[in-house]
């Protein structure tokens, strides 16, 4: 794939970058403990179960920092940085609206998870919404190229 850097890119660096960030702060959750997933706003049963030495929250959390590390492979695909992943050009369709789905609670922040904070809703539905916005706007200005 021929390397043209235009804005299109840009926004998909910024995808990668959020998706690596958002993998990270999962990943510290599992090693800080109960403490950090309360503080990075993972709800207080998570933090309890990461208490009592349950797997569970460290699963989940790893399946979700894995997610994010192949969003952001695919973010660096789209780019032209590294390799072409599978289906690209699916891939960064479907992550865009997951995200998207995933960022509209912004929009109704009493609609789900009433076990979170309203200010951790909030943040974390405006960061969703700018991944969301990063892959669309970069998927689309590098359509041709995918």
């Amino acid at each position: 794939m021929a390397m043209h850097w235009t804005d299109a890119n840009r926004w998909l660096l910024v995808a990668a970058a959020l998706s690596a960030i958002g993998s990270a702060l999962h990943i510290a959750c599992i090693f800080g403990g109960p403490d950090w997933y309360r503080a990075l706003g993972a709800g207080e049963p998570m933090a309890r179960l990461a208490e009592r030495g349950s797997p569970i929250p460290a699963l989940l959390t790893a399946g979700i920092a894995a997610i994010l590390i192949i969003w952001a492979a695919y973010a660096l695909s789209g780019a032209g940085l590294i390799r072409r992943m599978p289906l690209l050009p699916l891939g960064l369709i479907v992550i865009a609206a997951i995200l998207l789905a995933r960022g509209v609670f912004i929009f109704v922040p009493d609609w789900w998870r009433p076990d979170l904070s309203a200010g951790f809703k909030f943040w974390s539905s405006f960061y969703v919404l700018v991944m969301a916005l990063a892959f669309a706007a970069g998927t689309a200005g590098r359509w041709k190229y995918l």
